[in-house]
């Protein structure tokens, strides 16, 4: 998708402030440093339209960005930062978990990961959750800033990634991603827009 528009609608922390446009949303996870500022930016043809906090963890609501007024990517706030406190990231867990299970318009979720690192504690918990059928959602794992290790790496990337995650081929597709060199644009918005046309039904193929 070629985007022209975009605009943050709100930021919310419970069910009752969501949109009522009855769009089709895609939510975006990751840890507190993953990039997703900047995969958001990418996606949608803006320089700084998603702000990168100088303080990671400092997120603390869903924010709604409507793009061309036909999905919804939700920007959920980023875990695994110490800093957060205990209260503050059982809050986040809450919040999350509610609406990763419940609302109804959420058609797949993206888990952003550090291309240069093997998958953290808590990316495994999440992605082992977001494949459960507590969720039953198509999901898509972006390891990003690939732009930071040679391509001739990136075949072994992926395997360790993979690797460490328990990747379930059946239930969840695989990118790399540069927010530098915009690599895996395309591939992420074919993923995204198979979502808007039947976010209900999910089909392997649909990636190939």
């Amino acid at each position: 998708m070629e985007v022209h528009q975009v605009e943050i609608v709100m930021s919310a922390v419970r069910e009752s402030q969501y949109p009522t446009d009855d769009l089709p949303e895609v939510a975006f996870v990751g840890r507190s440093n993953v990039g997703k500022s900047s995969f958001t930016n990418v996606l949608i043809n803006r320089k700084s339209f998603a702000r990168t906090s100088a303080q990671p963890g400092k997120t603390q609501t869903l924010n709604f960005y409507k793009v061309e007024n036909q999905i919804f990517f939700v920007d959920v706030p980023g875990y695994g930062y110490a800093k957060v406190s205990k209260k503050a990231r059982e809050d986040f867990a809450v919040m999350i978990g509610e609406y990763l299970r419940k609302r109804q318009p959420l058609k797949g979720i993206v888990q952003l990961v550090d291309a240069r690192h093997l998958p953290s504690k808590e990316d495994i918990e999440m992605y082992n959750w977001l494949i459960s059928e507590d969720i039953g959602l198509p999901v898509l794992v972006v390891a990003t800033k690939a732009d930071k290790i040679s391509r001739g790496k990136w075949n072994k990337v992926e395997a360790d990634i993979k690797r460490s995650l328990q990747f379930n081929e059946e239930l969840s597709d695989f990118e790399i991603f540069s927010a530098e060199t915009k690599y895996g644009k395309d591939n992420v918005w074919d993923w995204l827009e198979a979502r808007m046309l039947d976010g209900s039904a999910f089909d392997p193929a649909d990636f190939e």
